[in-house]
């Protein structure tokens, strides 16, 4: 079973938030450029469906999948989801049968948002991975992050009713957006990626992970450089920055995502309101089929009104 004493070895850079300021200040220099195109096919009686693409950091075009209930009040709340690794953004028609306009966002290497970037999968993780300021995942947290705008773009969404979700990479990418975005009121991360980096090379050999120690096979000199990197994007680091309710679901047997570095980094989550769900038996499902009532139950406490939860 997993410590629960556990300490990320990672150290979040002294100059942290000024990196990240100076990169949003480039993002808010390009104008979002929001386009939705029905999509007919996909559209149902309940649900109307919609191909979303938007403007991020370097000008590149991203994609998305943009659901609405047919039948919905004026201002209605909205639930970010936010994809796995090696996961094809999906259509989030079910978010919008529960009462949510729902946006999945498919960040640059992305099916659909892969034109102007796509260092395919493997190497997304260790691309340009010696320097922060051109690393793969420096425009992939953008990309979701500016998925927030989208959302605060369109008059059907309450910007007062915002959140976020996702599992592995997704699970990461929430605690990121939740950390970077204020608009958010309640995140969801499930077996969190992208936390612990330099920890869960060591405590796994499993992919993604083992790309970073295939690297370092290559190119063992470059050690230093890759830690000093990663720093900047793990989120551990971010993770103080997170205010809004937020609930964690890990696996306690997950080999992909060590549990190790799921505590760590709720052990870091800066939120009063927060609360880890460790699933014993579980990999790197993280107890989804059990989890998924909870986190259904904490979206409708936080963003839908009385009367839908009933």
């Amino acid at each position: 079973m997993a410590r629960d004493d556990a300490m990320p070895t990672a150290k979040k850079p002294d100059d942290f938030d000024a990196f990240w300021e100076d990169v949003l200040g480039q993002a808010s220099a390009i104008p979002l450029e929001p386009e939705l195109v029905p999509d007919p096919l996909r559209t149902s009686d309940d649900v109307e469906v919609f191909q979303a693409f938007y403007t991020s950091i370097d000008r590149v075009r991203v994609a998305a999948w943009y659901c609405r209930p047919a039948k919905r009040a004026e201002r209605t709340p909205a639930i970010m989801f936010l994809p796995g690794y090696q996961m094809d953004p999906p259509i989030p028609k079910e978010w919008a049968r529960k009462g949510y306009i729902a946006l999945s966002v498919a960040p640059r290497g992305k099916l659909r948002s892969m034109r102007q970037f796509n260092p395919g999968y493997p190497n997304l993780l260790t691309h340009n991975i010696v320097d922060r300021h051109t690393y793969a995942y420096r425009g992939f947290y953008v990309d979701t992050w500016r998925g927030i705008d989208v959302l605060l773009s369109r008059p059907e969404v309450d910007p007062a009713r915002i959140g976020v979700t996702g599992s592995s990479q997704g699970g990461g990418l929430t605690i990121t957006t939740a950390a970077m975005r204020s608009e958010v009121r309640a995140a969801s991360a499930g077996a969190p990626y992208l936390c612990g980096y330099m920890d869960a090379v060591e405590l796994t050999h499993t992919y993604p992970y083992e790309e970073i120690n295939d690297y370092l096979r290559l190119h063992p000199e470059r050690r230093r450089d890759v830690e000093s990197t990663v720093a900047y994007f793990d989120g551990i680091s971010f993770a103080d920055r997170i205010t809004c309710p937020i609930i964690v679901n890990i696996g306690l047997q997950d080999n992909v995502c060590p549990p190790e570095t799921g505590y760590a980094l709720f052990d870091r989550i800066g939120a009063r309101d927060k609360q880890l769900y460790p699933y014993d038996g579980h990999g790197h499902d993280a107890g989804r089929a059990r989890h998924t009532a909870v986190v259904d139950r904490f979206f409708a406490q936080h963003l839908l009104d009385g009367a839908a939860r009933t």
